[in-house]
C-alpha cells in the first residue's frame, strides 16, 4: 500500500501535468474503479466533463484533484496497485486501464487510471471549507505538513495508552505513516515497536517525529519505495528507496547499527521487523 512518500510523488506529477487542464472528455472502463461514487461510472464522467482541474493535494496517503469553482474534488484512492498514469494519447491502452480522462487542450497527453488488483479507484466528493474531500475530513495532519502540531501530537500519544506503532499508524492521530516507514522510523529512533506510548517524554517523542520526517524526506528524494512495478509514478517510473531500507524486510540480515540478525514478527496482519538488540522489547511484552 503506497505510503506518504509514494503518494506525495504521484501528486507532484499530477501537479506538472494535469493540474489547470479542462476536462473534456471521461470515459469509465470498469464499475469497480467508480464504486465509492454511489451515481455510477456515468454520472462521474458526466460530472468531470467541462471542469478545470485545480492543483492537485494531499494529506497523508490521500490524494484528491480539486474541480475549480465547483466545490468538489476527484478523491483517488490507489489501493494495492492503482496508479494514475500521464500517456500520450496514442499510447496503447494498459491491460487494466480502468478510467480514462482527456483534455480540451493539444498536449497530446492524458490521465489514466490503471489498477490490476481493483482495489482502488476514483470518486467525487464535496469538500469541507479547509477544502478536504469530506469523507476525509477526520484524517489528521501529515508530520510533513507545516501545520502539524508536534505538542498536540505528543500529548494525543500520551492519551492514546497504546503501543507506539499501533499509534504511528494511526490516521486520527497521525496521517501518511505506514507499516513500512513505521518500521523505518522505530529502528532509528531504537524504539520497540510494542512500546506503551504512555511513557513517552516530550523529547523521546520529538526525536520519534524527526525520524519519521527524515525517513520519509530522504524517500521522497528517491522517488518513493517499489517492491514491485505496481507502484510507480505518473511516468511510469519506480522508485528505489527500497535499496536503502534499515529494517523492513531485512529478516536474518544483520543490523546495519550493530550486526545482530534482523528478526520478524506477525503484527496487526502484517509484519514488524525490528533489531533485538538495539530495540529491546517492553518487559510487559
Amino acid at each position: 500500500m503506497p505510503e506518504l512518500p509514494e503518494v506525495e510523488v504521484v501528486r507532484r506529477g499530477l501537479e506538472r501535468w494535469v493540474a489547470h487542464r479542462v476536462v473534456a472528455d471521461a470515459e469509465v472502463l470498469h464499475p469497480r474503479a467508480v464504486r465509492r461514487h454511489i451515481a455510477g461510472g456515468d454520472d462521474f464522467a458526466h460530472r468531470l466533463k467541462g471542469h478545470r482541474i485545480g492543483v492537485p493535494s494531499r494529506r497523508g496517503k490521500y490524494l484528491w484533484l480539486p474541480l475549480e469553482d465547483t466545490g468538489q474534488a476527484v478523491l483517488a484512492h490507489l489501493g494495492m496497485s492503482g496508479q494514475l498514469l500521464v500517456q500520450p494519447l496514442t499510447a496503447p491502452a494498459e491491460k487494466h486501464l480502468r478510467i480514462r480522462v482527456q483534455f480540451a487542450d493539444a498536449l497530446g497527453t492524458e490521465l489514466r487510471f490503471v489498477d490490476q488488483r481493483t482495489f482502488g479507484g476514483l470518486s467525487l466528493h464535496d469538500t469541507t471549507p479547509d477544502g478536504l474531500p469530506d469523507v476525509i475530513g477526520h484524517i489528521a495532519r501529515d508530520p510533513l505538513d507545516p501545520l502539524f502540531d508536534d505538542d498536540a501530537f505528543h500529548q494525543a500519544l500520551r492519551r492514546k495508552r497504546s503501543t507506539v506503532k499501533r499509534a504511528l499508524l494511526d490516521q486520527s492521530l497521525i496521517s501518511g505513516v505506514g507499516n513500512i516507514y513505521a518500521d523505518e522510523a522505530l529502528w532509528r529512533a531504537r524504539v520497540h515497536y510494542e512500546r506503551p506510548t504512555a511513557g513517552f517524554t516530550r523529547p523521546r517523542t520529538a526525536e520519534l517525529l524527526g525520524h519519521v520526517r527524515d525517513v520519509m524526506n530522504e524517500a521522497l528524494a528517491v522517488g518513493g519505495t517499489s517492491f514491485d512495478s505496481l507502484y510507480v509514478n505518473v511516468n511510469g517510473e519506480s522508485g528505489y528507496f527500497d535499496r536503502s531500507l534499515d529494517a523492513y524486510g531485512r529478516e536474518g540480515l544483520p543490523c546495519k547499527r550493530c550486526g545482530t540478525p534482523m528478526l520478524r514478527r506477525p503484527w496487526m496482519n502484517r509484519s514488524s521487523y525490528f533489531c533485538p538488540r538495539c530495540q529491546r522489547p517492553p518487559r510487559a511484552s
